[in-house]
């Protein structure tokens, strides 16, 4: 299977490298951000542009920045290509964009790729549907390294949408609590809020909290090295070979429905 990477340069990119042929797959060449400076990985061809990676490739993994989204979308479509989405930060519009073209090409798009992430949004839904919102109040506290730029994180609002699946709602309509400050007022009931703290080299740290006034229930995942992102993107790249159409979940790849 030959694997295209967006953004080969990058750290994501090195590593996916080094995960597509630990998975006997061929890398296929890779595209770089526009005067980045950075070599490519040793044997890797750079091609000029999402169009010619996606005609190279069987599937492009794409981890570079949710402006990209909408056009490697429309290229994977172009070429009738699969696409692995593992940007974060993307807007109603993007997000739009990216499921039409799953109507086309399949498509997996992941807040987060590492196993273990996936079964923590699993057990939050499952936990929402058991604790009363009007008992349990949600938070969700994340932190990451200092360069990244979007926030709360991706994996943080997969956690609020899955507490908001579980609770029979949507995160947009049970309503979000964010970057308290001043007198903000009681926290609104049934309400899912956030807290982003970014310092250092932190890879990803994410705690769903349910506290209740007789209770706190807390649940935790620590990524240590982003290698379980790019193990989890290629192992969904593999598992898309003779997909139809569609947008494809991590669940998905991971059997867990």
């Amino acid at each position: 299977m030959r694997i295209g990477i967006a953004g080969i340069a990058g750290r994501m990119g090195r590593l996916l490298v080094e995960e597509v042929r630990a998975a006997g797959a061929e890398p296929a060449g890779g595209t770089l951000r526009p005067g980045s400076g950075k070599a490519p990985p040793e044997g890797v061809a750079v091609l000029p542009d999402a169009a010619a990676l996606f005609a190279a490739a069987d599937v492009v993994i794409d981890f570079t920045h949710a402006a990209n989204a909408e056009a490697h979308a429309a290229a994977a479509v172009a070429a009738g290509k699969a696409l692995v989405l593992g940007s974060s930060g993307l807007s109603a519009a993007q997000e739009a964009a990216v499921a039409d073209a799953a109507r086309s090409v399949p498509v997996v798009y992941a807040a987060n790729f590492a196993p273990g992430v996936n079964l923590v949004l699993a057990l939050a839904e499952r936990m929402a549907a058991a604790l009363p919102a009007e008992s349990y109040d949600a938070e969700i506290v994340e932190m990451h390294h200092r360069q990244k730029v979007d926030a709360p994180a991706g994996t943080a609002i997969a956690l609020g949408r899955a507490v908001a699946a579980g609770r029979g709602t949507t995160l947009e309509a049970a309503g979000v609590e964010s970057g308290r400050d001043g007198h903000t007022g009681p926290r609104g009931t049934g309400t899912i809020g956030f807290a982003a703290l970014r310092g250092g080299q932190v890879v990803g740290e994410h705690t769903l909290i349910f506290a209740a006034a007789t209770e706190h229930i807390a649940i935790t995942h620590r990524s240590f090295d982003r290698r379980a992102y790019a193990t989890g993107a290629v192992r969904a790249a593999l598992w898309l070979r003779g997909r139809g159409p569609g947008m494809y979940a991590m669940r998905d790849v991971l059997g867990m429905d």
